[in-house]
């Protein structure tokens, strides 16, 4: 892999564990800037050393250059400094000091146009969730080496440019196949006898990669079909729709559950049991209604509130909370469908 990704010179690195490490990027001190001469400078930051040392190996096998790496004791100063290119953070758990430095540095990447790839695990991924909401960051839960070398697969080709002159349909063929490379990279490593983290077995499922695309054909071509509502109906019944799920979830007791997965009709399903019943979704409950792993399910998440068909809503009584609703148009698309489809008729 490294042969096909690796399309600039770079020099190594040893991890020295020094989080003042000196940053430097001889074409621009903060925002990102693709130079055909230069390769793009990532930042690390992990509590566990042999985890940077890892995460540093497969960045520069990727043909990244790994400019930094630190513990996330540095987190609160990499935000006041040169943050570069993409910036690499392991928090499998978050206190109150490191969120308020992840949302500090959230900030920062979002003004400075970098690319931020957070990893943590599923009991802190509210907390995550709710620290990032400026820099689009691709959030992964307990990944695997596989998960993370996918990601910067994936973070070279959207520098391509390629990604956006594609059309819709492309665009959902990509994020399929993402998925699928990501189950095939998973197997070789479990194959390879590699320990995966049980997070990332979560439902039985092989975890896939968090995928962010520019998302205005998408948000254009959703808008136009949800545009189309003509008279409005109330939502159904809530018991209506919490029984297509569980018809739903029943055929994964005589079928591989695999057979069956679509995170977004599932997550759709949920949250329009949720908004009928005057209820708040956090972003973990939704993950797992999605019934596909959490980082599967969070590149959806992230597709469909592009879209335009889910939106984030700040926790007004925490601000570091967040929770993922129906838009006012998607819901009443959900009105009519099952106002369409009767109450008569099996929904599944």
């Amino acid at each position: 892999m490294a042969q096909a990704l690796a399309q600039f010179e770079y020099t190594s690195f040893e991890d020295d564990g020094d989080p003042d490490r000196p940053f430097a990027n001889p074409y621009h001190d903060d925002v990102a800037v693709l130079r055909p001469t230069c390769p793009l400078a990532v930042s690390i930051f992990a509590d566990r050393a042999y985890l940077r040392s890892e995460m540093a190996d497969d960045a520069a096998a990727a043909g990244l250059r790994v400019a930094r790496t630190a513990d996330l004791g540095a987190l609160a100063a990499a935000a006041d400094h040169v943050i570069g290119d993409v910036v690499l953070v392991d928090c499998p758990v978050v206190e109150g000091a490191e969120m308020a430095a992840l949302a500090r540095l959230d900030q920062r990447v979002a003004q400075s146009g970098a690319t931020m790839i957070v990893s943590t695990s599923i009991g802190s991924l509210d907390d995550v969730f709710g620290c990032l909401d400026q820099s689009s960051a691709q959030i992964l839960v307990s990944p695997s080496r596989a998960d993370r070398i996918v990601v910067l697969g994936q973070l070279l080709a959207l520098q391509s440019g390629r990604v956006r002159e594609m059309s819709d349909g492309d665009r959902i063929s990509l994020l399929r196949l993402t998925q699928q490379v990501s189950q095939i990279a998973q197997k070789l490593e479990a194959l390879s006898g590699t320990p995966v983290e049980a997070d990332a077995l979560l439902s039985d499922r092989v975890a896939a990669s968090a995928f962010s695309f520019d998302a205005d054909g998408v948000r254009d071509c959703a808008t136009q079909r949800l545009a189309r509502s003509g008279r409005r109906h109330p939502l159904p019944d809530p018991r209506l729709v919490r029984r297509v799920i569980r018809q739903r979830q029943l055929r994964a007791r005589f079928f591989e559950g695999d057979l069956f997965a679509d995170p977004a009709w599932d997550m759709l399903l949920d949250l329009t049991a949720a908004r009928a019943e005057h209820k708040r979704v956090s972003v973990t409950s939704l993950c797992i209604a999605s019934g596909v792993p959490p980082t599967t399910a969070l590149r959806w998440i992230s597709q469909m509130t592009d879209a335009g068909i889910f939106c984030r809503a700040e926790d007004s009584s925490d601000r570091r909370r967040a929770f993922i609703c129906l838009s006012d148009r998607a819901a009443e698309a959900m009105a009519q469908y099952f106002a369409e489809v009767g109450t008569d008729t099996p929904i599944l």
